[in-house]
């Protein structure tokens, strides 16, 4: 659809390994609303990760096309991508991936100042961010003195820090037990609708399935609407 905030028609990726060819995408079709929250699942191996860096510009595919608001950026030049990227697109991983020697609150800020923000006005919208995650009081503790959910968390404020339109998750709670998992979820959740982004979610955890408002599925290299089981 024209208004999609990502858009994937007939993209596809194969592998070499050895002698044979992995097709891991067949012709991958999606389209995510704004503000849509999509939860993507598929065994290890199915083509999640390959999908979200695919729509996230980190690798481009064999064929089809990859839109970001409309604009075309499987042809666009590296400036173009890269842009999109920082200005477009948040990341969310498994391993927080924050940088230890910053507490939260710096390690929300350094997108905004690298984005070309001043400090002064930096800091309180990553300080609005954390608070709104429930870290007001956390912003100066570095991410060995987080429990794993808290580090998290900081991570889920960092990939809004520029104000997105899309997030990618990749398995954002697989590294938490089940009780941390569920409540770092609902804060993604939460901040996602509060900040009307659009976001894709891979993951394995079925329980956080009906948290989200559609699920799709990766089958032999090929999207489907998943229908949950009675």
């Amino acid at each position: 659809m024209s208004d999609a905030v990502l858009s994937l028609r007939d993209v596809t990726r194969t592998y070499e390994s050895g002698d044979e060819e992995l097709h891991v995408l067949r012709g991958v079709n999606l389209d995510l609303q704004p503000g849509e929250i999509v939860g993507l699942i598929g065994p290890s191996g199915s083509g999640k990760s390959t999908l979200l860096h695919i729509a996230g510009l980190l690798e481009p595919p064999d064929g089809g096309s990859v839109r970001l608001d409309g604009i075309d950026a499987v042809n666009a030049s590296d400036d173009v991508r890269t842009g999109l990227r920082r200005n477009y697109i948040g990341f969310v991983y498994q391993f927080h991936h924050l940088l230890p020697e910053f507490d939260a609150l710096e390690n929300v800020v350094l997108p905004r100042l690298i984005h070309g923000e001043l400090r002064n006005k930096a800091i309180p919208e990553a300080t609005r961010l954390l608070t709104a995650l429930g870290l007001e009081d956390r912003l100066t503790h570095r991410p060995a003195e987080l429990s794993g959910g808290e580090q998290q968390r900081v991570a889920i404020a960092r990939a809004f820090a520029n104000n997105p339109k899309l997030i990618l998750a990749d398995e954002p709670t697989g590294n938490l037990d089940p009780k941390t998992s569920d409540a770092v979820f609902a804060s993604f959740r939460d901040a996602a609708r509060d900040e009307g982004v659009s976001a894709l979610v891979a993951t394995h955890n079925i329980g956080l399935v009906e948290r989200m408002d559609r699920v799709l599925a990766l089958e032999n290299g090929e999207l489907v609407s998943y229908q949950p089981t009675e």
